[in-house]
């Protein structure tokens, strides 16, 4: 099986490449091999099986037909352009998170096959008046660009799977927790901040209220979830091809008080209450909980808590601290 990841050299996509390529098999079918492509070259893992790495973005008509001459069985669609991001630069947003994806579905339709193509969406596509917890089955209701853009692009994958012209599934992740690295664009970035910095002893800014709720997940669960997507029979999400994963609800106090507990309070202590109204307004405008049933009835895995992601994050980044407990 040939599998291509788009946006490898992000975070989920770094991650699912490794697991692939440590765990090369999707579905009960032997990954043999991979192409993962970025605006910067991904880094292959190790791996047995052939990884060709590409540099480019897929609103370039010429990087979409080299990475897709081999006809890949299954395609992980990653790259996007996030919330804080498609705010700010709207026609950046609706070229890469519509254009580009409506381009790849347009060409494998030209092509002649019909892979599997697993993308992301968000809470996002969700606003306004919700009930709580919000079903997989409530009407895109998005409050931002970035919302809309990812509500346009579910609606895509959706059509081009009526037509038999893909095998679409649109995997609604939550807020990812914790994200290494430096801070990225999205709204939600805070939330990865305010555990990511205090634990290496700097300094960070909280521009939301302390009971602002979130939904969230790790990146293993991110990974397994998409994993999880990509192995489940043709037409299982229904007409609307997709899930909502499952998540956490939890508020922001609780993982500051979760960080105190696994680093202790004077690493708490290390965030700043900044209230930035523009990151108030988006976020706010997320729902918060969510009803999982169809997730949870095809068998999606979940994180345990907020206290789990913490120490996985811990064990992952600050060795030394998880040694000390």
């Amino acid at each position: 099986m040939h599998v291509l990841i788009i946006g490898a050299a992000g975070m989920i996509g770094h991650r699912l490449a490794a697991r692939l390529g440590a765990q090369p098999v999707l579905g009960g079918e032997s990954v043999t091999r991979m192409t993962l492509v970025d605006m910067v070259a991904p880094n292959a893992p190790d791996a047995a099986m052939p990884c060709e790495t590409v540099a480019g973005s897929i609103e370039d008509a010429e990087i979409r037909r080299r990475i897709l001459a081999g006809r890949p069985e299954v395609i992980f669609q990653l790259a996007a352009v996030v919330s804080g991001a498609a705010e700010a630069d709207f026609d950046l947003g609706w070229r890469v998170n519509v254009a580009a994806v409506q381009a790849l579905c347009e060409d494998i339709r030209r092509i002649g096959y019909s892979p599997r193509l697993i993308t992301t969406s968000s809470v996002a596509v969700f606003g306004g008046d919700l009930p709580d917890p919000v079903p997989d089955t409530h009407h895109l209701s998005p409050q931002s660009s970035y919302g809309a853009q990812k509500a346009v692009g579910e609606l895509i994958l959706a059509d081009f799977t009526r037509k038999g012209f893909i095998d679409g599934r649109t995997v609604r992740l939550p807020t990812i927790v914790v994200r290494p690295g430096a801070p990225n664009a999205a709204a939600s970035s805070f939330v990865s901040g305010i555990i990511r910095e205090p634990l290496k002893g700097e300094r960070a800014k909280l521009p939301v209220a302390r009971d602002s709720r979130v939904w969230i997940a790790s990146p293993d669960l991110a990974v397994a979830s998409l994993i999880h997507a990509a192995t489940l029979a043709p037409k299982a999400l229904g007409a609307a091809a997709v899930v909502t994963a499952r998540g956490l609800t939890v508020s922001v106090q609780q993982i500051i008080d979760a960080l105190a507990f696994a680093a202790g309070p004077e690493v708490a202590a290390l965030i700043d209450d900044e209230p930035d109204p523009a990151v108030a307004a988006i976020v706010g405008s997320w729902p918060q909980g969510f009803d999982s049933g169809l997730a949870v009835a095809l068998g999606f895995p979940t994180d345990d808590s907020i206290e789990q992601i913490i120490a996985r994050h811990i064990a992952e980044h600050h060795p030394h601290l998880a040694q000390a407990e």
